[in-house]
């Protein structure tokens, strides 16, 4: 028997169920911050642990948890044990899916959950492991043999921090790590409070506190300590305590054990701290943690002191805002440095901010169901429906600039952003994908990836992992492959020489080139640099069949960006970093555009946008005579012909792109 809550969900493709071991109304954490932002894209259950109760038969009690989210309890009698537990929880399950008709992801908090829901279809299993949980205080001993069954099906596995991930990532072929994240602008409440929490006012100042889950991750005879050795301060803890009598926990009379809190509540009691405390017993429960309290403390205007957890110091340990110190003794004293840190004005505050605007819960989804999408629809990497008819901001063209400015505002400004493209897919002329024969193709010809920007490099590689990538030409020329640009190499395979040091390539180019007074043309580039026999043999042919007309009718900034080379460097770019996206552009772009305040339209011109949406901004990356409703004629655009043609051998030329510079063969390349 199932009772439904009457819940209104998103027309989507999918339908997300989460097994998870923690309550959703126990602490807003992970779990939450993730459900609640698939939910805006797709239909979401929260699948809890049973509750044994009076009732005669089971039943699965189904709740509206808000925002989308539902909440499946199941009830089950007392006692009911075994495979006949499996059983009821299998038939609760299925009864439930059998109204579900959009494909399901399965995602997983514990494998626990696993013997009751393995047999279910899925167009994509999700591991998100939180913890190493055969380290917690009473695990059972069952988790390990069923998390090595998970680890089999799982097509994703996701892990709560770098720790973990280096302990898992040799388990599955695909871990993901995904640190813990914040949502800043909830927090950031905390630094403008007009009152304090109803139970905090009356307690002395200067106040330390934390909040969260009070377990044996909690080094309580280190909060004793701090209380013992500064009696002037005030400890304020804020959250339930499990797994051990409350009445064990430390009484002094200035700390004060406030309770479990509402999420919402939480940067009210912060927001009145001095400094944020993270005691955390370094143990076996404590050996993989990335504590999401971390960015929270600082995006709420706290110093934050924490004992030495291994993934707080590889992020955090470097800004002036955290302090890491193990021993009571060096605690206290690290307790007296952040407070101290208050009284010098807010530098360290905006250099904790920097840090912060890079870590969203926003960002960590949608990466998250890039990479998801990845495995559902490897040809149809984003399908996201429109969910508004007005937006911060209109982007037109859904290829590299329009797709970069999308994610920027919708990432860092959080403005609500509408991507639109007139093609029936993203990427724009980088579009790639899987052709009848399995193979990745360029639709528009080839994209290769480069440049000298570390910058750029490590913003891309927030989409996608890379494939290393050099890219190099060869020149069909009196019946030689040789190198283009040309280089060393050659000149010496089309003259017959034995050309050694640069000096001697750069006298034979010298030799031929021919002074040039006034250079206007592309014509005028090439001659002044080599000489006409080597501008008539690479680039004349060439350009006439590529771009329609003569060098000498094109501008000089066209043959100006090809080098010429004295040296044996035969690599076509020499940019620092080369590389190709690891799974395509298409699949970079999806992920990039996979951002819950970004909704994306295909198939949709500039006109039709204008007439069906509102929009506050438009970033306009498309033609530019199409902007002005080509009201001073139509600009001239050169447009290819590319003809894929399957062959049955394993290499067709040596290198990715060879160039017929040739005027009689048919086509350029």
């Amino acid at each position: 028997m199932t009772k439904h809550a009457a819940i209104a969900h998103p027309s989507s493709n999918f339908a997300l169920i989460c097994f998870s071991r923690l309550r959703w109304d126990f602490v807003f954490q992970r779990p939450q911050h993730l459900m609640t932002r698939f939910a805006r894209n797709m239909d979401m259950l929260f699948w809890e642990e049973p509750i044994e109760d009076d009732t005669p038969k089971p039943w699965l009690d189904v709740r509206d948890a808000g925002g989308g989210v539902a909440v499946a309890v199941p009830h089950l009698p007392v006692g009911l044990e075994g495979e006949a537990r499996v059983a009821a929880l299998r038939a609760l399950l299925d009864a439930h899916v059998a109204g579900v008709e959009a494909e399901l992801i399965r995602w997983y908090y514990t494998p626990m959950m696993l013997p009751f829901s393995r047999h279910l279809q899925a167009g994509c299993t999700v591991y998100d492991c939180m913890d190493e949980l055969k380290n917690f205080r009473f695990a059972p001993p069952e988790p390990m043999s069923l998390e090595q069954e998970l680890f089999g099906l799982a097509d994703l596995v996701f892990t709560g921090g770098y720790s973990l991930y280096e302990a898992k990532r040799d388990c599955h072929p695909s871990v993901h790590p995904f640190p813990s994240s914040v949502d800043a602008a909830h927090f950031a409440q905390g630094r403008a409070l007009e009152e304090d929490a109803a139970d905090q006012p009356g307690l002395p100042r200067p106040r330390l506190g934390f909040y969260g889950v009070i377990d044996e991750r909690m080094d309580l005879d280190l909060i004793a300590a701090i209380a013992d050795a500064r009696p002037d301060w005030t400890i304020v803890t804020v959250g339930p305590v499990v797994k051990f009598d409350p009445a064990a926990l430390p009484r002094r009379a200035n700390l004060a054990w406030l309770g479990p809190k509402g999420y919402g509540e939480l940067p009210l009691y912060a927001g009145d701290w001095d400094v944020a405390l993270m005691p955390f017993a370094i143990n076996e429960a404590t050996r993989f943690i990335s504590p999401t309290k971390t960015p929270e403390y600082l995006a709420a205007g706290l110093p934050v002191v924490s004992t030495p957890i291994t993934d707080v110091i590889r992020h955090y340990g470097e800004i002036a805002g955290v302090f890491v110190a193990e021993g009571a003794e060096a605690f206290v004293e690290a307790c007296e440095q952040a407070l101290a840190l208050r009284g010098t004005g807010d530098a360290w505050r905006a250099e904790a901010d920097t840090l912060l605007a890079e870590q969203s819960w926003d960002q960590v989804a949608a990466r998250m169901l890039g990479l998801i999408r990845q495995v559902t629809e490897p040809d149809q990497p984003l399908l996201k429906p429109v969910r508004s008819t007005h937006y911060d901001y209109l982007v037109v063209g859904a290829g590299f600039a329009g797709s970069v400015m999308a994610e920027r505002l919708a990432a860092d400004a959080g403005k609500r952003v509408l991507v639109i493209d007139k093609r029936p897919h993203i990427a724009g002329n980088a579009f790639d994908h899987q052709d009848d024969a399995g193979i990745l193709i360029h639709q528009y010809g080839p994209h290769i990836f480069h440049t000298n920007s570390a910058d750029i490099f490590d913003y891309l590689s927030r989409f996608t992992e890379w494939r290393p990538y050099e890219h190099r030409v060869l020149a069909e020329v009196r019946g030689q492959l040789v190198p283009i640009p040309i280089n060393r190499t050659t000149l010496n395979a089309l003259f017959g020489l034995s050309l050694e040091p640069e000096q001697e390539a750069a006298d034979f180019l010298a030799d031929r080139a021919e002074p040039v007074t006034v250079i206007r043309s592309s014509e005028d580039v090439v001659i002044s640099a080599v000489g006409r026999e080597l501008y008539e043999t690479f680039f004349q042919g060439y350009t006439r069949k590529q771009w329609g007309v003569d060098p000498s009718e094109l501008d000089k900034s066209v043959t100006a960006r090809m080098p010429t080379r004295t040296n044996t460097d035969d690599r076509y770019f020499t940019d620092r970093f080369q590389a190709m996206p690891r799974d395509g552009f298409t699949a970079m772009f999806a992920r990039m555009l996979d951002h819950p305040n970004i909704d994306l339209e295909r198939g949709v011109t500039f006109e039709d946008a204008k007439r069906r949406f509102s929009f506050d901004q438009i970033v306009y990356t498309g033609p530019i005579g199409e902007y002005f409703d080509f009201r001073f004629g139509k600009l001239p655009y050169r447009s290819l012909r590319f003809e894929h043609v399957h062959e049955g051998r394993e290499w067709a030329q040596p290198v990715a792109v060879v160039n017929y510079p040739d005027e009689t063969v048919p086509y350029p390349g």
